[in-house]
């Protein structure tokens, strides 16, 4: 699976270089995106897991929080301002805000901010797992109804095939009753018969292998369950 990616906005250089520095100490580093204000309009909203907002300018905070608040993806914003806290938290409720005045260490919220973006981090991409494998469950799903189905109609298809082949068959043993062109195409309906008929017949071996497959591990599960139990007792 690609990095995740941690998307950085603020107008104070510093403040992007201290999380990046901070966050270098951890086992698992994120790709950043560091990004000002202004740069913020030219930057896709979805390509990133987490966002985190510094300081900006108060023109241009909507501009920026709108879309960041219209996604999924978690996003923090650390505010030494307590009016602009209190705007961000009436307008945008989903964004999870950090008060410098909170902390009374003045690192405090640098190691807050990194092991709560962190987890945010972690989450975001379980989530990501999550619906891959969802789909990829749905997808195999759909699938194996289809199997099932074909083998359930293998019997009346197997049936089907044998009148066709039988037919063909009949109609080849009458010698001069067709032209050449008439035999060539009633025996090629027989060979395509045929063909389909080995197709057939592979998916009742494939049938036969999967069930002994399922019964050895089947096996294989009661001897590791009883070798426990024994080495337990």
């Amino acid at each position: 699976m690609d990095t995740p990616t941690v998307l950085i906005i603020s107008d104070d250089v510093d403040f992007s270089r201290r999380i990046t520095a901070r966050w270098q100490m951890e086992r698992n580093v994120p790709t950043f995106t560091l990004l000002s204000g202004e740069l913020w309009p030219r930057f896709a909203v979805d390509a990133f897991d987490v966002a985190i907002v510094g300081e900006l300018r108060r023109e241009i905070l909507s501009v920026v929080l709108e879309p960041l608040h219209s996604t999924s993806q978690p996003i923090f914003c650390v505010c030494g301002d307590t009016s602009t806290a209190q705007l961000i938290h009436q307008r945008w409720p989903r964004i999870s805000i950090l008060r410098l005045s909170d902390f009374q260490e003045p690192t405090h919220w640098l190691e807050t901010l990194v092991l709560a973006a962190g987890e945010a981090v972690h989450r975001a991409r379980a989530e990501t797992r999550a619906r891959a494998s969802e789909s990829s469950c749905a997808v195999l799903e759909r699938q194996a109804m289809l199997g099932r189905y074909i083998v359930e109609m293998r019997h009346n298809l197997n049936n089907a095939l044998t009148s066709v082949l039988g037919n063909s068959d009949l109609l080849l043993l009458e010698p001069g009753s067709f032209s050449a062109q008439t035999r060539a195409q009633i025996e090629t309906i027989r060979n395509m018969t045929l063909r389909i008929h080995e197709i057939m017949q592979r998916f009742s071996s494939l049938e036969k292998e999967m069930n002994v497959v399922a019964q050895q591990a089947e096996t294989d599960s009661g001897k590791s369950k009883a070798f426990a139990a024994a080495a337990g007792d």
